[in-house]
């Protein structure tokens, strides 16, 4: 079977400044990816006490693990918080991905959705999003874009469609755990 790959994940903003760096993640290996994952060529990791950099260098170490799903052609990203009161989903909209090595590049378009554990629903930083739309001088297309992929986010949360499923978050997490256990015995 195919080892869990390290891996970094960046994100940018629209003007090609980074603006964080996951520094520890592991992808999924694809024969270990849910079926539907597999159909639209999902990219999953999963991190854990990750070291994040932001932009103006400062670092800090993530509190909670996360399975996060990058899907090809989508305008959005799920980040899945496993937290003591069950999984909370962060969701930045943000352009498709692109992975090139062991490397995931995005670019962060500020509007985030964030899903609480008991199904509540809330977007968040529409004013950042107005304020860098201004500011990095958005074209139409990225606007509509983004607008776009904020529907099609909001559609499959509300449907519970994937990757808003627990147990499977639950799930990746726990057999990347396992796996990890027996690589360091």
């Amino acid at each position: 079977m195919e080892p869990y790959r390290h891996c970094v994940i960046k994100s940018f903003k629209h003007n090609g400044h980074i603006h964080r760096t996951w520094q520890q993640n592991w992808l999924v290996p694809d024969e270990l990816l849910d079926d539907k994952h597999k159909a639209e060529a999902m990219k999953v990791f999963i991190n854990r006490q990750t070291p994040i950099q932001e932009s103006d260098g400062k670092i800090w170490i993530s509190r909670v693990p996360a399975v996060s799903f990058f899907i090809p052609k989508q305008w959005f990203n799920v980040v899945a918080l496993l937290e003591e009161g069950g999984v909370r989903y962060y969701c930045n909209i943000a352009s498709p991905p692109y992975m090139q090595g062991d490397v995931l590049t995005y670019i962060d378009y500020d509007l985030d959705v964030i899903r609480t554990a008991d199904g509540e629903r809330s977007i968040v930083d529409q004013d950042e999003y107005e304020l860098h739309k201004a500011a990095y001088h958005y074209p139409k297309m990225v606007d509509e874009k983004v607008q776009a992929g904020l529907s099609a986010l909001l559609e499959r949360m509300d449907q519970n469609l994937s990757p808003f499923q627990d147990e499977l978050v639950t799930s990746y997490y726990e057999a990347w755990v396992k796996r990890s256990d027996e690589v360091e015995q």
